[in-house]
């Protein structure tokens, strides 16, 4: 698929929204813009769907969303089927269990575990027929007035929306464009995190392994997949600075390379594999912190509004959560973008900051202990399982069923 490759479905007369970004945010709104009667556009620089990458998890109310998408069943046939997790030291021993049924199936390992470009496909493949989607293109310019945005395209198009959502990333181009630059948003939270499929030549079977080194705050993982032919493997270390292009895949592996150099276990047999991976991934384990989410007709979804890093678990559960909350309320507003928009963050902030806050503790808890440093929370107290419950469950979805879902009733 290259820059001219469109799909596109059956197109109706609602209000005109283009969404940037087609990972899981993207199409997930997507799917529920459509569900109330707006044309949706998805425009992803990438040629085509990025396959593989970290696995995700839903819990609590974001599996509520999977089951009124209608997409249950999908979903978890396309899971990861992991039964739970060990922690082991640099022999292999194990030290602690983790079982995916533990807490309902809300724990450390959820019982909805999924790869994210195999979510991302599932997704994808529920709304193509209903979805105009441009490959291959992004955004380069917009302006916008009391009636609408106007678009320009890399692949040269002009076209007219009356809603524009940016759901592309951390590090979202159409945030910088209307909100200002990554480093008045992003929060790095002192850890870099990498990811890769490798050969399953370890002898992985449903368990997942991760093995820590007190010492230097340094991890290693090997997770099973749906291919039992591979398995995917993962790095933490901790990093005060991060200064690496997020597109410049051979600095990233030089530095993975050094910072993990004489981890023990079998970090060594999985560094080998760098060169010959398909899906190598490397970034800061960053967090967005924005006093807005919108500005006029333009609104942010998933990481590129409130990303809460990997370390809360929880990021695709927000961009699915938010997703059915931002198009419920823009339709409830009659897409009154004002009105939508602030609702929307109404609902949501809360249960970001829950969620941001976990993530904060969890890369604390991963930090060096040095001389200086505070000591850490009890995470065994009450108040820990209290704001987990909330960063889980706590918040209501509203029935957007009965909303005005039809071009004569919704358009601005």
């Amino acid at each position: 698929m290259g820059v001219d490759h469109v799909e596109q479905g059956t197109r109706g007369s609602g209000p005109k929204v283009l969404v940037a970004g087609a990972s899981i945010a993207g199409p997930a709104l997507a799917h529920w813009l459509r569900r109330r009667g707006a044309e949706v556009t998805v425009v992803e620089r990438a040629p085509e769907l990025r396959p593989g990458g970290q696995a995700v998890d839903a819990r609590g109310v974001a599996k509520e969303v999977i089951a009124r998408m209608g997409l249950d069943a999908t979903v978890r046939a396309a899971c990861t089927d992991t039964a739970g997790a060990h922690t082991v030291d640099a022999d292999g021993q194990v030290l602690e269990t983790f079982r995916a049924d533990d807490d309902g199936g809300d724990g450390f390992i959820a019982d909805i575990e999924i790869l994210r470009g195999d979510l991302s496909q599932v997704l994808y493949d529920d709304t193509r027929d209903g979805v105009e989607y441009l490959f291959g293109d992004r955004i380069t310019g917009l302006a916008q007035d009391a009636d609408g945005v106007d678009v320009v395209f890399a692949g040269g198009d002009r076209r007219r929306f009356d809603l524009v959502i940016g759901a592309d990333g951390l590090h979202s181009e159409l945030r910088a464009m209307v909100f200002g630059p990554h480093e008045r948003f992003l929060r790095h939270l002192g850890h870099v995190l990498a990811f890769y499929s490798v050969p399953n030549e370890f002898g992985l079977d449903r368990w997942l392994l991760e093995y820590q080194d007190q010492e230097s705050g340094r991890s290693a993982l090997l997770r099973p997949i749906q291919d039992a032919t591979r398995a995917m493997a993962m790095f933490y270390c901790a990093s005060a600075d991060f200064d690496v292009d997020p597109r410049d895949v051979a600095a990233q592996k030089r530095l993975l390379r050094e910072r993990m150099a004489g981890l023990g276990w079998l970090a060594p047999d999985i560094l080998a594999h760098l060169d010959d991976t398909p899906d190598f991934y490397l970034d800061q384990v960053a967090q967005v912190v924005m006093d807005r989410w919108s500005r006029g007709r333009v609104g942010l979804l998933g990481d590129a509004a409130f990303s809460s890093s990997p370390m809360s678990g929880q990021g695709t559960g927000l961009a699915l959560v938010g997703a059915y909350v931002l198009a419920g309320e823009l339709a409830a507003a009659r897409w009154d973008p004002g009105t939508g928009f602030a609702r929307y963050e109404e609902r949501m902030r809360p249960f970001v900051e829950d969620n941001q806050e976990i993530g904060r503790l969890n890369a604390r808890s991963r930090d060096v202990p040095g001389p200086e440093a505070e000591p850490l929370p009890d995470f065994a107290g009450a108040w820990f399982t209290e704001l987990v419950g909330r960063a889980i469950n706590g918040i209501e979805l509203p029935d957007y069923t009965g909303t005005p879902d039809s071009a004569d009733s919704a358009k601005p």
